[in-house]
């Protein structure tokens, strides 16, 4: 479920934000959440002749919840709350190649604890890696969350400075750190840092958030800026940036195709790319430089990756005492009890104000 108008942006009920404050965030984890499970995977269909088994070269999937797969409302059943998806980039790339993929990227996840949870994945016999982090660690989640509420109520402009004043200059840093580490226990790898797309394309026709244009425009600063920096850093480790904001373009929250969910249900699923982003966006971006040619996930290879959700999530449960620490970072709406909490502080006459907008 995703909360939009589809023309013209009408006055939000009180029914309607009390609703969104009511229940719509599941636990992390949860059926809600989690959607389909690994145990229902083999039922997508036969793998594709052709396709490896898990003896391919190793490929292991590193980084936070744009490489987790969160958005695509369909995650393994691995005992974690890291919301790992058979249709995500990974998986896809993984069965289309045969590679065996050992999918260790986790939403929630900042640069600390990729370094403390993931890289023991690494070898030396690892052939292939790839990694988005750094959003997290720069407090995206908690900005996007301050950039909904309505101008009145919002420090967006202070929450998008606080980021980019942290991206500038602390985690160059720690992403110089993280990718020397990851060179020294992979070092015949081929690594592959993802970036983040755009979220905005001028619009937000979801009924239940207020993003301003300059809001919008301020928040895809700060992914050019992160883009920016991470290619930077990824360039002096020998790395290959990829960079999705070109191939988003066109496909950002309210576009049609829309890659990337706006408000949705379960709220975990917000502001993520969806399973049409990891298919027709991702996939092919992230295999070309990580594999030599773009992969086309066709019905084929979708329902390979699928098929081996179940082996998937039994390889990632051996890792669940690390992961279990990690939580998902999750945006949270502007609910009717916290408008009320912010207009009283700031003499705003709620119901009033609502009526208007």
């Amino acid at each position: 479920m995703i909360f939009r108008l589809s023309k013209v942006r009408l006055a939000v009920s009180l029914t309607s934000i009390a609703l969104l404050g009511g229940g719509l965030a599941a636990a992390p984890g949860s059926p809600a959440t989690a959607g389909p499970i690994a145990s229902g995977f083999a039922s997508a269909g036969p793998i594709a002749s052709g396709f490896a088994s898990a003896a391919g070269e190793p490929y292991v999937a590193l980084g936070d919840s744009y490489s987790s797969g969160v958005g695509t409302r369909s995650y393994i059943d691995d005992g974690s709350n890291c919301m790992r998806s058979p249709v995500a980039y990974a998986s896809l790339v993984a069965a289309a190649k045969g590679y065996s993929l050992n999918f260790r990227a986790c939403s929630g996840a900042v640069v600390a604890d990729v370094t403390n949870s993931q890289l023991s994945a690494l070898s030396t016999s690892t052939r292939y890696v790839t990694i988005s982090i750094g959003g997290n660690d720069a407090g995206f989640v908690d900005v996007i969350t301050e950039c909904a509420l309505p101008a009145w109520a919002s420090d967006c402009a202070g929450a998008v400075a606080g980021a980019q004043n942290y991206i500038r200059n602390t985690l160059p840093g720690r992403l110089g750190t993280l990718y020397s580490r990851i060179r020294s226990a992979a070092p015949n790898a081929k690594v592959v840092v993802v970036g983040y797309p755009k979220l905005f394309m001028g619009e937000d026709c979801n009924a239940l958030t207020w993003f301003s244009p300059e809001d919008e425009a301020a928040l895809n600063d700060t992914a050019v800026l992160i883009n920016n920096t991470t290619a930077a850093r990824a360039s002096a480790a020998g790395f290959t940036y990829v960079n999705p904001i070109s191939r988003f373009t066109g496909h950002a929250v309210c576009d049609d195709p829309e890659w990337v969910n706006g408000l949705s249900n379960p709220i975990e699923e917000s502001y993520h790319a969806n399973a049409a982003g990891h298919r027709d966006g991702y996939t092919p971006l992230v295999s070309s430089p990580l594999t030599g040619a773009a992969v086309t996930a066709d019905p084929s290879v979708v329902a390979a990756a699928k098929a081996a959700g179940p082996a998937q999530a039994a390889k990632q449960r051996e890792y669940a005492a690390l992961d279990r620490h990690i939580e998902p970072k999750v945006f949270q709406p502007p609910t009717r009890e916290r408008l009320q909490k912010l207009a009283d502080q700031r003499g705003v006459n709620l119901d009033a104000w609502l009526a208007k907008h």
